[in-house]
């Protein structure tokens, strides 16, 4: 028990938190966010909040390219069990150093271009890696994923538009090989999905505005071919 005592009572569980569990640190990618441009921070949150609310009730889900996972409790908090993989093994040391009981999930190493994750899943969601893909390889990426859900399965993917490219940093242009428009990236969902939805981002808002003056898209696919 703290010997501190917050001026108003109902703040005191802040301390008890703080000496029981202690205090939550960012994850490698969102603690340089936070350094050079905290308010991309909530950009990412929303991403998150966004998915979360259109898989809400879903029992299996799995996320590719999880990065730091500093955002995937927001979805596990909607959902029955997330999955969460990323190709790269110093993110994933780094999310099951943070990982914590409450909300915690599934985590493993895994390149998605190598096969599909083992499992069946009744959603999946992919944010900011479809960009990173080579165009040669997008097709191994969106199959592989299609192949770990069932056949009522969803898919979620979220991606910089190639119009917000004038806009990014160099360390975000190095990394991005194949952002896309509306049109392309709803061509690619729809060679594997019966129905494809369309959402336009700017900052932290979702909406079903102009696509060519979008920062960023959604695209949910539903129902397999």
């Amino acid at each position: 028990m703290s010997r501190e005592k917050t001026k108003e009572p109902q703040y005191q569980p802040l301390l008890e938190i703080r000496d029981q569990i202690g205090l939550a640190s960012l994850g490698l990618m969102t603690n340089q966010v936070w350094h050079d441009d905290p308010k991309r921070l909530l950009f990412v949150l929303s991403r998150y909040k966004f998915v979360a609310k259109m898989l809400s009730g879903k029992k299996r889900v799995l996320e590719i390219g999880c990065g730091d996972a500093f955002a995937t409790r927001i979805v596990a908090q909607e959902v029955g069990r997330v999955c969460a993989v990323d190709f790269d093994p110093v993110f994933i040391k780094d999310i099951k150093a943070r990982m914590i009981d409450k909300l915690a999930f599934d985590c493993q190493q895994h390149d998605i271009l190598s096969g599909p994750v083992s499992g069946s899943y009744d959603a999946a969601y992919s944010i900011d890696v479809i960009e990173h893909i080579l165009k040669k390889d997008e097709d191994v990426y969106m199959r592989n994923i299609v192949s770990s859900l069932d056949d009522h399965g969803v898919f979620i993917v979220g991606t910089p538009t190639t119009q917000s490219q004038m806009h990014a940093s160099q360390q975000s242009k190095e990394g991005h090989v194949n952002c896309k428009d509306h049109k392309k990236l709803k061509e690619l969902m729809a060679r594997y999905f019966q129905n494809v939805f369309i959402f336009s981002m700017n900052d932290e808002v979702v909406h079903t505005g102009f696509y060519p003056m979008a920062h960023y898209l959604f695209a949910i696919g539903v129902g397999k071919q």
